[in-house]
């Protein structure tokens, strides 16, 4: 059987079958933002929350001190953190302004000259 060699690029979680495993339970979690009540239950108890969903102790680190590094470590993928960055006020900038280590004015100005 032949392996397939593992894609890497430096700074950057590459959201493969591994981490999409890894991150299930915290995406799931993400996901069921969607719903108002959802939001409500999470910002009422937001450990107990997390247990419902059966997040490990790194994503539930990650999740309480809002560390989005950690969290894309942790088998998060961007479009359901985006959920849970809404709860925070934050959009999908913020996220990528943090991603990079870059203020949210940079990240953006970095986008524009890019093109995109």
């Amino acid at each position: 059987m032949a392996t397939r060699q593992k894609r890497e690029i430096p700074g950057t979680s590459i959201f493969d079958g591994e981490l999409a495993q890894k991150g299930y339970a915290l995406n799931k979690m993400c996901f069921s933002f969607n719903s108002a009540d959802n939001r409500a239950e999470f910002q009422r108890d937001e450990a107990a929350y997390c247990r419902k969903f059966g997040l490990n102790d790194e994503q539930e680190t990650a999740i309480r001190t809002r560390n989005v590094l950690g969290l894309l470590a942790a088998g998060g993928n961007v479009y359901y953190l985006a959920k849970f960055a809404g709860i925070l006020g934050l959009d999908v900038q913020d996220l990528g302004a943090a991603q990079t280590g870059m203020t949210k004015e940079a990240f953006k100005a970095m986008l524009v000259a890019a093109g995109k």
